[in-house]
Order: structure tokens, then C-alpha cells, then sequence
């Protein structure tokens, strides 16, 4: 996963820029929101982090079904989100740092741009 994050990107800051924030807010924000409400109090807060949560965990469910995974994962759907966040980033560092994919102990040289045609 790590070594194709950014290649999806097409290697663009930009796009990086925006994919972290985007899937923080979606995917991050509801649990952050729900917790934050209930150590506050914001009773608002707290409930309108839930109702998103549990939405979020109910699409999900689906998904868990068809792989006859157990429902229970569902509400989990957020951390799998913060890993996939964090192995792009790693994804972005390991090209910025020239390293390139590494797959089964080979590394791959960073692939250069395409030449125009």
C-alpha cells in the first residue's frame, strides 16, 4: 500500500495537500468530534459526531458482509482510514526522498516523468 499511495496521487503535492485533510475530515472527524462532545459535554457535539459515525460504520457494513468479515469491524472504519493516511504520507516521503517503491526486499528506482509527446 505504502509504495503505490502516492503513485495514485500521480506523484503531485498537491493532490497530497489535499487527500490528508480530506480524509481526515471524512473519516477522522466523526469519532474525534463524538469524544471531544462527551469529555466536553457538548452534547451537540457528541451527537452529531455519533450520528456521523455510525453512518459511516453502517456503509461500511456492506463491505464487511460481502467478505464475511464480522459487523462487529465496522466502527473500526477509522483507524483503517488513519493507517491508509499515514502510508500516504510515507508513500510521498519515500519519493521525495528518491527512494521509490520497495516490494518483496527490492527497491524500484523512483520512475522519471514521461517524456511529453
Amino acid at each position: 500500500m505504502s509504495r503505490s499511495a502516492y503513485t495514485q496521487l500521480r506523484h503531485s503535492p498537491l493532490l497530497l495537500a489535499a487527500t490528508v485533510p480530506g480524509l481526515a475530515l471524512v473519516y477522522l472527524g466523526p469519532p474525534v468530534t463524538f469524544v471531544t462532545g462527551l469529555l466536553t459535554g457538548g452534547a451537540v457535539a457528541a451527537w452529531a459526531g455519533g450520528a456521523a459515525w455510525l453512518v459511516m460504520a453502517g456503509t461500511y457494513m456492506p463491505m464487511l458482509a460481502y467478505y464475511r468479515q464480522s459487523l462487529l469491524l465496522a466502527p473500526l472504519l477509522p483507524v483503517t482510514a488513519l493507517l491508509y493516511l499515514l502510508m500516504t504520507v510515507d508513500s510521498a516521503v519515500q519519493h521525495r526522498r528518491g527512494r521509490g517503491a520497495a516490494w518483496k526486499g527490492r527497491t524500484y528506482a523512483r520512475p522519471e516523468a514521461a517524456p511529453d509527446r
